[in-house]
C-alpha cells in the first residue's frame, strides 16, 4: 500500500488517498486519541471520485465519535477496467426495466456476483494493509452497500464485528443463502419509497439473516432521502459493538 495524498480537514480529520496495487482508496482518521481508532469500511455503489462528497460526510460524522473510516474503488468503477459481462448484464437490465418486464435471477447474478467475487477479497486485503497502521485498531465495522458485498464480507471476514447494511440494490439468490449464515450484529437501513429498490426483497433478506441481534430502520423517502439522524444512530450502533 502507498499513500498518494494527505489533507487535514477543518474538523481535524486527516484524509489520505492511497493505492493498494492498482486499487485507489481513501482513509479518514480522527484527531489523535489515546487509544487506536476502530475502523469502519464504507461501502458504496462505485465511482469513488463521484461518491467522495457523500463518503467524506459519512467518514467525518464517524470520526467525530472516534472512528476511522476507509473506502476503496469497486471493481469496474471509476477508472478501473470494466467487466464486459457486467456491462452486458446492465444493458439487459435496462432493456427489461424499460419494457416493464420482471427482472430475472440470471440478470441479477450476472450483474452483481462478479462484483461481489472481486470486491470482497479486495476489502479483506485492505484490512490487511490498514489495520497495522499507527492509530488504527480492531474490531472492524462495515457500513453501506452494495448489500450483497456487505453480506458476503460479514460472512467470511472474522474481523468484521458488526455491519450497517444499506438496502437498495439487486440481490442474487445466493445472497439469501449467505444471509442465513451471518451471525454478527446487524442494522439494516431501508428507504421505503426508493423506486429502484424491491422493498419486499429487502424485507425478505432482512428476515433471512441469522443474526440474533438485527434491527431494521425503515424511513419514508427515496434513495437519497436518508434522514440525518440515521448517522447518529449508526454511530451508536458501532459504539456498542466496536468498543
Amino acid at each position: 500500500m502507498r499513500f498518494t495524498s494527505e489533507h487535514r480537514l477543518d474538523d481535524d480529520v486527516l484524509e489520505r488517498g492511497f493505492t493498494l496495487g492498482d486499487i485507489p482508496g481513501i482513509l479518514w482518521t480522527p484527531a489523535a486519541a489515546a487509544a487506536p481508532a476502530p475502523l469502519i469500511l464504507l461501502g458504496h455503489p462505485g465511482g469513488l471520485h463521484r461518491m467522495h462528497p457523500r463518503l467524506a460526510a459519512r467518514a467525518r460524522h464517524a470520526a467525530a465519535e472516534g472512528f476511522a473510516a476507509a473506502a476503496i474503488e469497486l471493481p469496474g468503477g471509476g477508472d478501473r477496467p470494466r467487466f464486459a459481462a457486467v456491462e452486458e448484464a446492465r444493458a439487459d437490465l435496462l432493456r427489461v426495466l424499460e419494457a416493464g418486464e420482471p427482472v430475472d435471477d440470471g440478470i441479477v447474478d450476472r450483474l452483481v456476483l462478479p462484483l461481489v467475487d472481486e470486491a470482497v477479497p479486495e476489502l479483506r486485503d485492505t484490512l490487511h494493509a490498514l489495520l497495522p497502521l499507527p492509530g488504527l485498531g480492531g474490531p472492524v465495522g462495515y457500513s453501506g452497500g452494495v448489500i450483497a458485498i456487505g453480506v458476503r464480507l460479514a460472512l467470511v471476514e472474522p474481523r468484521i464485528s458488526a455491519a450497517l447494511l444499506f438496502a437498495g440494490s439487486f440481490v442474487p439468490r445466493v445472497t439469501f443463502e449467505e444471509a442465513r449464515r451471518v451471525t454478527i450484529p446487524l442494522q439494516v437501513l431501508l428507504q421505503w419509497d426508493d423506486e429502484g429498490n424491491d422493498r419486499q426483497m429487502a424485507l425478505d433478506l432482512f428476515d433471512a439473516f441469522g443474526s440474533e441481534e438485527k434491527t431494521l430502520h425503515a424511513n419514508t423517502g427515496g434513495h437519497t432521502g436518508v434522514p440525518r439522524f440515521e448517522g447518529d444512530d449508526g454511530n451508536r450502533f458501532f459504539a456498542r459493538h466496536l468498543r
